[in-house]
């Protein structure tokens, strides 16, 4: 699979490639068999710690499916662990901080100055084994939350259906959101490009409440960091030499704000999927990623490979990285996963080989 294993870096390039790349978020998780077996022995963050751990659970899925791209099996929540916050991981409910952020004042508690080389070095470690582990089969792609997703981490607690606390603290603290968002900014830069250091071959930030945000908000409060930090990670990793790494971007909701993010200085806009592809196709200029709807899996096979082909052929083959336009659900039959993996290669495939009229659309 040599030819192949460049795909997904060749897509976020805008380069023409034999076939459309396709990886899924969360593709290591629960919805596999051999993923819970790990989780009877070891909870969530022993398996984020431990590198030997988190190697294998990331590759996992690569053994299992074609999958043209790994995905370092971490969380985004261990920069809040850096930086002093206890953060468990609660079966049936997710994670939990017994002690969030309440009051400004409470900025005072956390690692202003953390090392993030070196508190979270056993993310490094992970990744360079697991590109030890991958001889090149496909690229590994790093990852970290955005600012914003983390600040309403830290503020409500754990997750939440309106994020009215860390929203409040937008309308009512603004130059304490911002001191925040400004740390986990330069937190989240440095933590980035080590994971290059280590061997990551692509990074994606995860801005997963963006949708909680309307347009000025998001100008405000995650589009100025989203940008900062991709002109961070490229200052800091053509410093030290380590290349060209492609970035993407998932601002998960913010359609609003599609065109505005293709010029944030990333190679890749993920979308979710209430993006129509046609709309994206008019309004991004770089490559995109996604965008199935995760219950689209849950359809009968028939309608699952109908589904996957027309997204295939509204998005064209050249400039696209297909992907659900969110996390995999843990309920997910692997089987599903398959036919949708292969049915992304066999119609792009089918596609290039008539000359693929849409991906001439997006050069």
């Amino acid at each position: 699979k040599a030819v192949v294993s460049t795909q997904s870096t060749g897509a976020a390039f805008g380069e023409v490639v034999e076939r459309v790349p396709v990886w899924i978020m969360r593709q290591a998780g629960r919805y596999l068999p051999e993923f819970r077996e790990e989780r009877k022995k070891h909870d969530f963050f022993t398996i984020c710690q431990t590198p030997e751990l988190a190697c294998e659970v990331t590759l996992q899925p690569i053994r299992r499916f074609d999958l043209d791209a790994a995905i370092i099996f971490s969380d985004i929540l261990v920069i809040p662990q850096a930086l002093g916050m206890e953060v468990l991981m609660k079966t049936g409910v997710g994670p939990v901080f017994p002690e969030p952020l309440v009051h400004p004042s409470d900025l005072d508690k956390l690692d202003a100055n953390v090392d993030v080389r070196t508190k979270l070095h056993y993310v490094y470690e992970a990744i360079t084994l697991t590109r030890q582990k991958l001889e090149g089969k496909v690229p590994l792609i790093g990852f970290s939350g955005a600012p914003y997703t983390l600040m309403g981490y830290m503020i409500e607690g754990g997750g939440s259906k309106t994020m009215s606390k860390a929203k409040k603290w937008l309308y009512t603290e603004p130059e304490a959101s911002h001191k925040l968002l400004k740390l986990l900014t330069k937190v989240i830069i440095a933590y980035l490009i080590e994971q290059v250091a280590a061997g990551a071959q692509l990074l994606q930030v995860f801005e997963s409440s963006a949708e909680y945000l309307g347009p000025a908000l998001f100008e405000t409060y995650s589009l100025p960091y989203l940008e900062e930090i991709a002109a961070g990670v490229k200052q800091g990793i053509t410093q030290r030499g380590l290349g060209d790494v492609p970035l993407i971007v998932f601002a998960k909701g913010a359609y609003h704000s599609i065109s505005k993010l293709s010029y944030a200085g990333y190679n890749v806009v993920g979308l979710d999927w209430t993006v129509d592809p046609n709309i994206a196709r008019d309004f991004v200029h770089i490559a995109v990623q996604g965008n199935l709807d995760p219950c689209a899996l849950y359809a009968p096979k028939e309608d699952l490979i109908t589904k996957t082909t027309e997204m295939v052929r509204q998005f064209g083959g050249r400039n696209y990285i297909a992907n659900l336009g969110h996390g995999i659900y843990p309920d997910m039959d692997p089987e599903s996963v398959r036919t949708f993996v292969d049915t992304v290669h066999r119609v792009s495939e089918e596609n290039m080989r008539k000359g693929d009229p849409y991906s001439q659309l997006y050069t």
